[in-house]
């Protein structure tokens, strides 16, 4: 087998692969042994017939295509590893040549890794964050807590109030005539959920239990049923309970049930500390998202549409890999949300330019700066992997192969220049007013 490289623009190559004849006639053997029990031939028992009289009935091309399938993913994948580019994109493949007794010839074209012209990255100024936790704050978590643990509670003796759960009969009309859909016996509802349209629960608000009212409101434009879109109804709705949620009192005795502590004071210094780890887990990350964005400002590369296209594809099918474990096909996810698939790709495109341009920056960014991986850096990536799947960290090691071992490599090399761009920025810009 050879192959030859042509660069082409826009940081594309063009590999043209030959393999030798005798493989191509290995192949085609190959593809007749497998598929010549499924082919019937008058006069031979059924897988029996020789290849020749298969060919003369069907032209000779009749293996030829699988054949092809059988020699590229290898040839390709033998030609990639010897050629000194990086491919960074899924190969365009077009077959040129392909014929018993001949070499075969074919092309794939590819995405090569850009150069990247790195701009200033170190003393980068971003945003200074507020990592200050406020009583409000506290307090809020507080009442999060207490609300869990809520006693719930009939009320007979008032009318409804926005925050109450009530059950209701209802029946809804339009143009004076009931409709599909619009009636409902002992129908849970919050009132102040936005659970119906319009404002349907702020014209509960005032009535008592036993009360029938009536409710006017509009469906939205939008709305999914195309008869009800944007009509004006009316509802017969009758209260027929009211209850709300009466939460526990902040005291030690709540503090000693709900937590680790036995005082207030001790609980609120303990949400207090989680806030903050918080909100510096968040500055954090909010300054990492802030120092690589401009560091690619600064910075100067050419993507090829290969390469976003193949991550594209990458994130995609992460995507449908996620939706599956919860039960859900990625054709049932376009179904229901209205998406295409073509759409879908555009949506995901500027992720996908930003995932490579992150990446591209910070691996120049780690050779620039001799940037050195250690054994123990290694072993201690090893062991977190170990812990995350429950497994004995040299079992992780015997199933690592070298290409996973040199990912890991790369992969930390990217964060220590992650650490190094982040350390060396400098807080010093005012975080912008809701009117700038």
């Amino acid at each position: 087998m050879s192959v030859q490289v042509e660069n082409l623009e826009n940081n594309m190559a063009k590999l043209t692969i030959e393999v030798a004849a005798d493989e191509v006639t290995k192949a085609i053997e190959k593809v007749y042994n497998k598929e010549k029990g499924r082919i019937t031939i008058p006069g031979f028992r059924k897988g029996k017939a020789p290849r020749k009289i298969i060919e003369k009935m069907y032209g000779k091309e009749v293996f030829y295509e699988g054949a092809i399938n059988d020699l590229i993913p290898s040839a390709y994948a033998k030609a990639a590893d010897e050629t000194d580019i990086e491919i960074v994109s899924q190969p365009k493949i077009d077959v040129t040549q392909f014929e018993e007794g001949k070499d075969f010839i074919f092309t794939a074209e590819v995405a090569v890794k850009p150069e990247v012209e790195l701009g200033q990255y170190k003393g980068i100024e971003v945003t200074k964050v507020d990592v200050t936790v406020t009583e409000d704050e506290i307090n809020a978590e507080i009442d999060k807590e207490r609300a869990q643990n809520a006693r719930t509670i009939d009320v007979t003796d008032r009318p409804v109030e926005m925050g109450d759960k009530t059950i209701i009969d209802f029946e809804g009309f339009v143009d004076g005539e009931p409709f599909e859909g619009g009636k409902g016996l002992d129908y849970p509802l919050e009132i102040g959920s936005h659970s119906f349209i319009d404002n349907f629960e702020d014209q509960l608000v005032g009535k008592n239990i036993g009360e029938e009212v009536e409710v006017n409101v509009t469906f939205p434009e939008e709305y999914h049923a195309d008869n009800l879109a944007g009509k004006p109804a009316m509802f017969k709705v009758t209260v027929k309970k009211i209850s709300t949620q009466e939460l526990p009192e902040l005291n030690d005795e709540f503090v000693d049930d709900v937590s680790e502590f036995d005082t207030v004071d001790k609980y609120k210094e303990s949400i207090k500390e989680k806030l903050e780890e918080k909100k510096k887990q968040n500055a954090d990350e909010v300054k990492e998202e802030e120092v690589i964005k401009k560091i690619i400002e600064n910075s100067k590369m050419d993507l090829p549409e290969a390469m976003i296209d193949t991550q594209v594809t990458r994130m995609a099918d992460d995507f449908a890999r996620r939706l599956e474990s919860q039960g859900l096909s990625i054709e049932q996810y376009f179904q229901y949300t209205g998406q295409t698939e073509e759409k879908f790709a555009e949506e995901l495109k500027p992720q996908a330019i930003q995932r490579i341009q992150s990446r591209l920056v910070l691996e120049a960014i780690a050779a620039a700066e001799n940037i050195e991986v250690t054994e123990e850096d290694f072993n201690k990536e090893v062991e977190d992997m170990a812990k995350a799947y429950s497994m004995e960290v040299e079992k992780v090691k015997e199933y690592l192969s070298d290409n996973d071992k040199e990912s890991i490599m790369e992969d930390l090399k990217v964060k220590k220049a992650v650490a190094l761009v982040k350390d060396s920025a400098v807080a010093t810009l005012e975080p912008k007013s809701d009117e700038e």
